[in-house]
């Protein structure tokens, strides 16, 4: 079996749709499960206090935000090389989601920053990186919604989507390549020194699985949703079409 098979809208549709309620399910009670662990089972920290529990909506959303776009430059890809008609409405399914996942992140890094940094913003390399992601989000969905025609509209935001890469890279790299910034380092990291510890570590991976389960979910939902659209769109041109002939 190989996965282009599933570039066919009706075999992903019909792939997808039973396993959607199965993702939200299991994300929310992962989310459910990890918030109440991290927010009311885990201590204070000695420098930040009970403001260190904000990490557990920040860094999933942080981390969705970032690889969300990387998600959609995957997609965007696959569409300009092998249009496939799923793959560049799976990368336009994902823009909101991403988009509201940098919300996320900037709206918790904000209240973490006034209590740790005493100010609500800085212009920091990583927190700039990530207002300009942000407003790649807004502008990707923008030209979505402007562009009539939709392999048109795929073409132009799958550039955006390649340009807008840069500030993904960025928002990921840029505490690490400016030293200077206010911003602290990774929260996880494969090098075991630089985690937070255990007791905050472990509802914080969950939150994070929990948070990547509920993109799948919400990815495949609104994807399944865009093609279903596209084939209202496409049986209302050939009807209107036939009113012509007629």
């Amino acid at each position: 079996m190989s996965i282009w098979e599933y570039a066919n809208p009706k075999k992903f549709t019909a792939t997808v749709t039973p396993i959607i309620p199965w993702a939200f399910g299991i994300g929310l009670g992962l989310l459910v499960v990890g918030l109440i662990w991290g927010f009311f089972f885990t201590p204070a920290e000695n420098r930040q206090g009970e403001s260190v529990k904000i990490i557990y909506l920040h860094v999933p959303s942080a981390f969705l935000a970032i690889n969300a776009w990387v998600m959609m430059l995957v997609a965007s890809l696959i569409w300009v090389i092998r249009r496939h008609h799923v793959s560049a409405l799976a990368a336009k399914a994902a823009a909101p989601v991403g988009m509201v996942m940098t919300v996320i992140a900037l709206a918790t890094g904000a209240l973490w920053g006034q209590a740790t940094w005493g100010t609500w913003w800085v212009w920091d390399p990583r927190l700039t990186s990530f207002l300009i992601l942000f407003l790649f989000y807004l502008g990707y969905l923008a030209l979505w919604e402007a562009i009539p025609d939709p392999d048109t509209a795929a073409d132009l935001t799958a550039i955006m989507c390649i340009v807008g890469s840069v500030f993904a890279f960025l928002s990921r790299y840029a505490a690490i390549y400016w030293a200077q910034g206010l911003h602290q380092d990774a929260s996880l990291s494969l090098d075991a020194e630089e985690n937070v510890s255990d007791v905050f570590w472990q509802p914080l991976v969950l939150c994070l699985v929990a948070f990547g389960v509920l993109f799948v979910a919400l990815v495949l939902l609104r994807t399944r949703t865009e093609i279903a659209k596209r084939r209202t769109l496409a049986l209302q041109a050939r009807q209107r079409r036939a009113e012509v002939r007629v």
